[in-house]
């Protein structure tokens, strides 16, 4: 499985390719029901852009500047949204879609029908300093109630009881994902960052593939998986077969697969660590551009300066100063594909994140998981 080319305005010294998804004018913004570009990885996918620091070529910033699509979250939402902390804390909603346009069809196994949901979200919560995280995954398929709310293009969406969690981003996209989390959890969204299929893979083969060892066989014709036990470095394909695996480990729950992207995104951070900045200009600019292509972000990191800073800030947490646990749920005695929220442990996560204080062993404790924790490890 090998990396495939993108499109791109080029590097120094060879002629730059005309990107056809580029409006004249520059930006590109998000569609409502189109083509939505989306996030798997986690805000330290953006950790990229830090390695152009030292490159200071201002023609490659306006390049890069036009490859960030981004979605106005705060014009959308209004007043009506939780306070801002003030205490230097900031949450990050990281959000994966399955959009089945464009190329993204055949990677995630369905039709190029344009539709699109939150196949991944997490809550990531950088405490004050910034020298800690915790990350709250938010099981797809957890039965909320979904509140009223308006998208990016001006639509509005009434409010729906017993859905589940991913229908928020396919009735309303991020603006209404974004509203949904700040209902479930009282907690304000600083800023939203998302990949899609397509994003994920090519990020994966640019950092060169990241490396994971599994202790037993996953097997998963749906995810287009087969791994033996033992260590292995995923390409981009590999790497979305097994964030995406569900059947091939554990209970075959989403809970468990969950546990697999958690132990994947240790594996990727520690990926980024160690390429470091001594790399080549090439190399520099292959992952810079491919990063800022890979995702949508809130219009707060519209831009390589806004990102160079936000990404600046965390790239002292590395695995070992993060912790990362699954909102609090139990299956569904009617419905074995859903799980509920357990209020009260949830409610034990969100106060914690709220005092910006570390999540007590006591929120998940006793919970459903998905008994995949132990099938895959970063070496």
């Amino acid at each position: 499985m090998s990396a495939e080319s993108t499109p791109g305005p080029g590097i120094p010294g060879e002629p730059a390719a005309e990107d056809p998804r580029r409006r004249a004018g520059g930006r590109r913004r998000g569609r409502r029901g189109g083509r939505r570009r989306g996030l798997r990885a986690t805000a330290w996918t953006a950790a990229g852009i830090v390695l152009l620091g030292g490159a200071g070529a201002g023609y490659l910033y306006v390049k890069l500047n036009g490859n960030i699509s981004s979605v106005d979250i705060d014009r959308a939402l209004g007043t009506d949204r939780p306070e801002k902390a003030d205490d230097g804390s900031e949450n990050i909603l990281v959000l994966g879609s399955d959009t089945r346009s464009g190329g993204n069809g055949e990677l995630g196994g369905g039709a190029d029908d344009g539709t699109a949901r939150s196949d991944t979200a997490m809550i990531v919560h950088v405490h004050e300093g910034r020298r800690e995280a915790s990350v709250v995954s938010v099981p797809r398929d957890t039965v909320v109630d979904r509140p009223a709310c308006t998208d990016t293009e001006g639509g509005t969406h009434p409010a729906a009881t017993g859905v589940m969690f991913n229908s928020a981003y396919s009735t309303g996209g991020a603006a209404c994902a974004v509203k949904t989390v700040e209902s479930l959890t009282d907690l304000r969204v600083d800023h939203y960052l998302e990949i899609d299929f397509t994003g994920f893979r090519r990020l994966v083969d640019v950092l060169g593939g990241v490396e994971v060892t599994t202790t037993e066989d996953i097997e998963d014709p749906e995810s287009h998986l087969d791994l033996k036990a033992g260590t292995h470095r995923l390409d981009g394909e590999g790497a979305l077969g097994l964030v995406r695996t569900r059947h091939g480990v554990g209970d075959g729950s989403d809970l468990g697969r969950i546990q697999l992207q958690q132990a994947f995104l240790t594996a990727l951070l520690r990926r980024v660590e160690e390429i470091g900045v001594l790399t080549s200009p090439k190399k520099l600019y292959d992952l810079a551009d491919t990063a800022t292509r890979a995702v949508t972000t809130d219009s707060g990191l519209d831009s390589v300066n806004s990102l160079m800073s936000f990404a600046s800030g965390l790239k002292g947490i590395g695995p070992e100063r993060m912790r990362m646990v699954t909102m609090p749920v139990r299956y569904d005695p009617a419905d074995a594909n859903r799980v509920l929220i357990e209020k009260d442990k949830a409610r034990l996560v969100w106060d914690a994140l709220r005092n910006d204080e570390p999540i007590p062993a006591a929120a998940t404790e006793g919970t459903d998981s998905g008994r995949a924790g132990d099938v895959v490890s970063a070496p």
